[in-house]
């Protein structure tokens, strides 16, 4: 198990120094599963302002991913910034 908390964070690491932006809905699944593999089940509420369509895009994004186990987020992560790192 560490050596996944090792590599998990290796990625994460990695995910910021990547030599292209990954597009929004890349980013947005990084997230997600960056917040799954380290949290697990969404524990926020809803962002309040309807307007602030970011902070709702991530918690939509996190939310889909309730339920999934920490570790499988974490290797899914993984491989999702290794394939953007090419």
């Amino acid at each position: 198990m560490e050596d996944l908390k090792t590599q998990f964070e290796k990625a994460a690491s990695d995910s910021k120094t990547l030599s292209e932006k990954p597009d929004n809905n890349t980013l947005l699944q990084l997230y997600a599963l960056y917040k799954q593999g380290s949290i697990g089940d969404v524990n926020t509420e809803p962002p309040s302002n309807p307007f602030d369509f970011v902070s709702k895009a991530k918690y939509e994004a996190w939310a889909e991913l309730k339920g999934k186990a920490n570790t499988d987020a974490m290797t899914e992560y993984i491989a999702l910034v290794n394939k953007l790192k090419g």
